[in-house]
Order: C-alpha cells, then structure tokens, then sequence
C-alpha cells in the first residue's frame, strides 16, 4: 500500500491533481458546518430527530447524502441533487428531442456547452424551488418549538409570511448549491475523478463516524441487559455489507470479451489472422449513475410530500416513496432498470463501433461486418445489461429488506445500505480507475523519453 501511495506520489501531475481535489472536497465540507443565517443548528437537529422518528426516513437518506448539512440547515443543505435532477431532465430531454441528438452527433463540443449551461439554469432553478420548501418546513418547525429561527426575522412578515427568512434561505442555499456544483465541475477537469461523485462519497463517508456510534450504543455493552441491536443481526449486516463490495465490484468490473479478427495479407498475399484482439463489453456499462439517478429521482416527489406534510391527497401518497415503503422498493428497482438502460443507450454506440471495424479491416469471427456486426453487438449488449441491471437493482434494495427485517435502527440501516455503499464502492473503483491510468501514461512517457535518448 506504501509502495502504491509512493509511486503515485512520484508524479508531479498526479500528485497535484490529488492534491487539488482534496483540497476542494474539504472546502464542501466546511460548509456543512455553516448554518443559513437566522438559524439555529443546535435546535434544528433536535427537531431533525424527532421529525425522523426512528424509522427509515427520506429526511434520514437526504441528510447521509450531504453528510449532515440538511439536519444542521446548513448553506450546503441541498447538496448536489438539485444538479443531479437537472441532469436527468436534459438527458431526457436530449434522448425525446430528435434535433438535439443530431446536433450533439454532428458538433459534440458545441452541444455539451449548450446542454451544460441548460443543466445549470435548471440547477439554480430546482434549488430555489426546494430551498423555498425547506424555508416553508423550518417556519413550520419553529412555530411548533420556537427556536429554530431567530424571532427577529419571523417578525419581517409580508402578507403573514416572513419575506426575509425566505429570501434568506433561498439565496444561501442556492448559493451553496451552484458552489458545490462548481467545484465538482473543477474536480472534473482539474482534479482526479468525477466531481459531482466525489462529493456525495465524502458526505456519505462522513457519517461513519456516528454511524459507528449508533452500532455500539445500540449494542448496549455497558449492561447486562440485551441491546436493541443483537450480535447476530450485526453479523448478518456485515455479511450483507461484504457481500455488497463484493457483488459491486463484480458487476463494475465484470466484462465479456468479444473476440476481433484482423485481415492483413502478407508478403504471400496469404492473409493472416490476429486473435489477440477483443471488445469489452461492460456488464454494468452505467457503474453506479442508475443508483444516483434513482434516488434523486425518487427523492424529489418525496420532499415536496414531507416538506408540504401528511395532511393533503399529494402528502398521503408521496410519504408511500418514503425508503422501507413497499412502492418506494418497487419504483426504485424499475428506476435502476430504467437508468441502466438508458444510459447505456446513450453513451454505448455500437453503429460507431461497426464502422471503425470496417475500416479498420477487423471483423468478429462469424458475423459479417457492417450491418450485422451491429446488431450483434446491440443485442449482447441488451443482455448482458439486463444482467447487470438486475444485480444492481437486486444488491441496492437487499440491505433496506435485510435491515427492515431485523428492525435496525434508519441511521445504520442507510449507510450500510445498498445506495449508500454502492455509490461509496463504485466511486472508489472509479476514481482508482483513473489513478491507474495516469500511472500507465506516466510509464509509456517515460519509455518514449528513453527511446528517444538512444537515437
């Protein structure tokens, strides 16, 4: 492991790109220990547990995903899901818009900077939206236990509403939003790994701490009387635990190897074929972006329903995609079948593939090039995203069944969960990823460099 962070840290390049995003990943979490002005986070997290009620709770899922920020009311509460929802919608956009897709086709650089500046416009938008409702629930908790909010801004009101704590709120939080959005986006292009990942994993890992706590409490060590947790509902959590990595990277790494052959003819005018060559097909092309899309998808409806409250048709049924919830398990698979696919189909283009073989003069042993070899790779890659697919969904909800089963506490059950580690696992991979492959620029450079000294 030593060797590894040596050699890493050998390079100049890499070792500032490390560098830079974990300078920028701690400057996100220094604002989720800054509250929006006019609040009080010691008196919001109290009332934060009393509105999760010890059960799983979407309160509890949004406040893993930002490491803590919602429960404090911090200016980084939203996180980044208002990006991530905006990101679905453009993606949809572009697959149900025909004149987008060409125009992405024909000019790619030109069409993301116009997509990249819709997905933010639609960012700043969603979050004043939800920061709007949390305003509207933190005057709602402060009228019930006066105390969250300072009494000199509820005082400022506007046809009965406190005008000021609304712009307030609205204007930190969206701030805070557009920030981590940015500096995701400088992580991206400057840093190592993606951005917008690397910010959720550290709000989730940010948890383990309490999350920690939470097991040894509920052990109940101290006593001679059992615990609410028992020894072997913490066994079979960690076995479900290991088995979540395990089954993660199985499925991010996994691939079938689809053999390529290359027609050369020789000095006999004899040709002679190369087998070496193959096509890897990923089993879980998407990694872990169906998961994340999934759960912010289902996270929106379900704010607006806990935010506005039980008391109306629109309350009733969106505390059904409360996590634990029977529909909520149900949508959230079909979501992730949705997402896998989807994203494949947008980023996997085997029409591209087949005419780079073609002219290339490489074929795959028994399907003839062209048409053909692209319906081969399209209905493989069908399959084996199915596959995929299904083992994401199926590792992302066993952990939610297992936890509800054995009546684990939500803040152990959520960061154990199979959202929470899958996305932890899968940005692990990836980001590790990209470390190897500047580690194998470096080396072929360093060859090129010796080779070049020899002449």
């Amino acid at each position: 492991m030593f060797k590894s962070l040596r050699k890493i840290f050998a390079v100049p390049e890499l070792k500032a790109k490390i560098v830079f995003t974990l300078l920028i990943l701690l400057v996100c979490r220094i604002g989720a220990y800054i509250p929006v002005p006019g609040i009080n986070g010691d008196a919001a997290v109290e009332m934060f547990k009393q509105a999760m009620g010890g059960t799983q709770n979407l309160f509890q899922l949004m406040d893993v995903f930002s490491g803590g920020a919602f429960a404090h009311m911090t200016i980084i509460a939203l996180g980044v899901m208002p990006y991530i929802t905006s990101s679905i919608i453009m993606q949809l956009v572009i697959a149900l818009v025909p004149s987008l897709q060409r125009e992405m086709k024909e000019n790619p650089d030109v069409g993301r900077r116009k997509m990249g500046k819709w997905t933010r416009l639609a960012t700043v938008f969603i979050a004043l939206f939800q920061s709007a409702l949390f305003a509207k629930y933190a005057v709602q908790l402060n009228a019930g236990s006066p105390g969250v909010i300072v009494a000199e801004l509820v005082d400022v009101q506007l046809f009965g509403l406190p005008w000021l704590f609304y712009l307030i709120v609205m204007t930190t939080m969206t701030a805070g939003t557009v920030l981590l959005m940015w500096l995701g986006e400088q992580i991206t292009e400057r840093g190592i790994g993606n951005g917008i990942s690397l910010i959720i994993t550290v709000g989730i890992l940010s948890s383990l701490p309490s999350t920690l706590g939470s097991v040894i409490q509920q052990l109940n060590l101290d006593s001679q009387e059992p615990g609410q947790m028992t020894f072997s509902s913490l066994l079979v959590l960690i076995g479900v635990f290991l088995f979540i990595i395990v089954g993660t990277i199985l499925i991010i790494q996994g691939q079938r190897k689809i053999p390529l052959q290359y027609a050369r003819r020789s000095s006999g005018s004899e040709e002679n074929h190369s087998s070496n060559a193959y096509i890897p097909l990923k089993v879980n092309y998407a990694g872990v972006i169906p998961v994340i899309f999934a759960s912010s998808l289902l996270m929106f409806p379900a704010t607006l329903g806990q935010f506005v409250g039980a008391g109306n048709w629109f309350g009733r049924f969106t505390a059904l995609l409360a996590p634990g919830n029977w529909m909520h398990t149900i949508l959230y698979v079909v979501l992730i079948l949705f997402f896998t696919f989807f994203w494949t189909a947008t980023q996997f283009h085997p029409e591209q593939i087949a005419s780079d073989m073609k002219k290339n003069g490489a074929f795959i042993p028994g399907i003839r090039q062209g048409k053909p070899t692209q319906n081969y790779l399209e209905a493989t890659m069908n399959r084996i995203t199915l596959a995929g697919a299904v083992s994401l969904a199926i590792i992302a909800i066993l952990p939610t069944l297992v936890s509800k089963f054995l009546g684990v506490d939500a803040a152990i059950s959520h960061f154990f969960g199979g959202t929470s580690l899958l996305i932890l696992v899968g940005v692990v991979l990836d980001t590790t990823k990209q470390v190897q492959s500047h580690l194998l620029m470096q080396r072929y450079e360093g060859f090129m460099t010796r080779g070049r000294a020899f002449r």
